[in-house]
């Protein structure tokens, strides 16, 4: 069993080249996997490894300067959910693409999940789910607005787009651990919405903490690992990743004549070249011949955006 850890933090780094360097090297120390993300504007990530290990890495996380606040979501793996290590500097912790959104300067109300139904069963308040397309198709919840945006750089034109259509409601939002919530609550605020509010903790929180019976969580939640997804009390889910285009695929999905492990599946099968697909075939191959021997391939495809954001 694996423990996983999902984590963001916005805090100033002058030097992130170096911090990357000292994270990277303490990671390694613990044999811990994962994605970590390092921008000038803080901390993102999604880690495995043992109990101990885990837990020594969030304490040596939140004691870098200006980390005293970190929080982090855990969860468990029954297999390692991720290949390798990659701890990455970029530009944002999560993309959004706006230079003056800052959410050191102001969020929107923060919900608890205990309270989280109550606020969007009111017909006043519009619920938008911040997600990516191929995240709010596998669950979401009752009476959510879907976007339809392919990344979260799309968020920022569909509001301005459909603003109008919001004017007079109060707006509730949510995202899979908080972090793209910190960055669109700031950004409605920027455009004058009074009150909005966002789910504390994000759907990973609020899955842990809400009884089934209650929930009004449809679905499950996609996660940006080898688990790809989870429902009700954290526990896998079913659905599989497509290892050509790293979407969810339901088990039945995989009965369709346009899946072939590796190369294809319903939702890519049009989107790439013959060239393309004899590529993933060889890849594909490598990946088989790896495991037969019992070791990782390199190659080994994950969910998608995972080098770009984690689930938090």
């Amino acid at each position: 069993m694996f423990k996983v850890s999902a984590f963001y933090h916005f805090t100033p780094i002058g030097d992130p080249a170096a911090i990357r360097q000292k994270i990277e090297a303490a990671a390694r120390a613990r044999q811990i996997l994962g994605t970590i993300l390092v921008a000038t504007e803080g901390l993102n990530g999604t880690i495995a490894g043992e109990e101990d290990s885990i837990d020594g890495m969030m304490a040596w996380l939140a004691a870098l300067p200006g980390c005293d606040g970190l929080d982090w979501k855990t969860s468990h793996a029954s297999e390692r959910p991720f290949g390798r290590l990659r701890v990455r500097l970029k530009k944002e912790i999560v993309t959004m693409g706006v230079p003056t959104v800052d959410p050191r300067a102001g969020t929107g109300h923060y919900v608890d999940s205990a309270d989280w139904n109550d606020l969007i069963s009111d017909p006043d308040v519009a619920v938008i789910d911040t997600r990516n397309d191929y995240e709010v198709e596998i669950g979401t919840f009752r009476g959510a607005i879907d976007p339809q945006t392919s990344s979260f750089g799309e968020f920022p034109e569909w509001w301005d787009r459909n603003a109008d259509t919001f004017r007079g409601k109060k707006i509730a939002m949510f995202c899979t651990g908080g972090i793209r919530c910190e960055k669109s609550t700031n950004f409605l605020l920027s455009k004058g919405v009074e009150e909005v509010y966002h789910l504390k903790g994000g759907i990973l929180k609020y899955l842990e903490e809400v009884p089934e019976e209650r929930s009004l969580w449809n679905g499950e939640c996609f996660v940006f690992d080898g688990r790809v997804s989870v429902g009700h009390g954290l526990r896998e889910g079913e659905h599989m990743l497509c290892h050509a285009c790293r979407r969810p695929l339901r088990p039945e999905d995989r009965d369709r004549n346009t899946f072939e492990e590796g190369v294809s599946c319903h939702r890519c099968h049009d989107e790439t070249t013959e060239a393309d697909k004899a590529r993933f075939r060889e890849r594909q191959r490598q990946i088989v011949l790896a495991r037969t021997r019992g070791e990782e391939h390199l190659g080994r495809s994950v969910p998608a955006g995972q080098d770009k954001a984690s689930s938090a």
